[in-house]
């Protein structure tokens, strides 16, 4: 996967949630024969569909796999055991990994070419909580999960990931760096074991026009903040449209010696909570970053279909990738901005007299 990221702009599938919706699965269809008397209600639990009607992800992967996608993703956004908790699922949260995982390869597989290889990225979403920040405006100090146990969640969702046969774990919609460095040690106390983890990609979310993630970090902070995982690529995707994301990546891919991804909505969303940008305009916001030399890997997040990741294949086809830049050799400190101490100079060199 590295070569071809190194030789052409890699395309990403679009929204999981979209397409599902699509469908219009109701509580029965959720629940299937297996979770027929399950008792809570799992409307809306969109991993559960994985097991309980498979056919809906097939053709959804499908879907995306002919408007081009290179990479697509498992539907395991909430498959964690946190997030499951909700539904009283939280048991099956290995079991969603994995077989998410093990149906996304299955239509990759079959999709590939010697020419044209397709890959599996493992969505790990951010869960429901926040490990920074307080759910009670009036106890600043209290938190509704600790960073072990997001650790044990992360891993569990990792592992199964990886057990399904994922190319590419996609930590995914990070508005809480410190959940990112929670799913990044995880993944790392898997390696420790001895297990082949495939590389990763760390995906963050502006959650609005003031340019910060929700726990308030710039674009080049957050890159500071995970830069030691030495992620595959780091980007940004969800909450905001192409062209609000635009300034964004620009900052990030300024800072980043990595690859750069980038998967935005398809807009704001309207008064209905709907996504009005059509697929010409995705497609030409994107291909314009393909040509500026923004990005590496592209694709679409809530509200694209596949045909916004069939305009943004064709918009982005032929262009080349954008250069990773060498490594800094600087210090770089995070906090809610990142500092970058002045280049090092030898004392008594001309350089230093300069």
């Amino acid at each position: 996967m590295a070569r071809a990221a190194d030789a052409r702009i890699l395309v990403l599938d679009g929204a999981m949630g979209t397409m599902i919706q699509g469908y219009k699965p109701d509580e029965a269809t959720y629940r299937g024969e297996r979770f027929r008397n399950h008792s809570r209600d799992v409307g809306g639990n969109n991993e559960l569909l994985t097991l309980t009607a498979p056919e809906i992800i097939r053709e959804i992967h499908q879907a995306f796999l002919d408007a081009g996608a290179d990479i697509i993703c498992t539907n395991t956004f909430s498959a964690n055991r946190i997030s499951q908790a909700d539904y009283g699922l939280a048991e099956i949260a290995h079991e969603l990994n994995v077989a998410a995982a093990r149906l996304a390869r299955e239509g990759a597989d079959a999709a590939s070419t010697p020419e044209r290889p397709r890959w599996v990225a493992g969505a790990i979403g951010p869960t429901n909580r926040t490990a920074s920040i307080s759910p009670d405006v009036n106890d600043p100090g209290f938190r509704n999960i600790t960073f072990d146990e997001l650790v044990e969640a992360y891993g569990e969702s990792a592992r199964g990931l990886i057990e399904g046969g994922v190319d590419i774990l996609l930590v995914e919609t990070v508005f809480d760096t410190l959940n990112a460095k929670a799913a990044i040690y995880a993944i790392e106390l898997l390696r420790d074991e001895g297990i082949d983890v495939p590389p990763v990609i760390v995906s963050g979310t502006i959650t609005d026009r003031s340019g910060r993630t929700l726990t308030g970090q710039t674009p080049e902070a957050f890159w500071t903040s995970i830069s030691h995982a030495r992620p595959f690529a780091v980007g940004l995707n969800c909450a905001l449209g192409a062209g609000e994301m635009r300034a964004h990546i620009r900052a990030l891919s300024q800072v980043a010696d990595t690859r750069i991804s980038a998967y935005p909505n398809a807009g704001l969303p309207n008064e209905m909570g709907g996504y009005d940008e059509t697929p010409e305009e995705t497609g030409g916001s994107l291909g314009e970053w393909a040509r500026s030399g923004l990005v590496n890997i592209v694709g679409g997040c809530c509200g694209t279909r596949p045909e916004h990741i069939a305009a943004i294949a064709e918009a982005v086809e032929g262009v080349a990738p954008r250069k990773v830049p060498a490594r800094a050799a600087r210090l770089r400190l995070s906090g809610l901005e990142m500092f970058e101490a002045p280049a090092w100079r030898r004392p008594g060199t001309e350089e230093d007299a300069a």
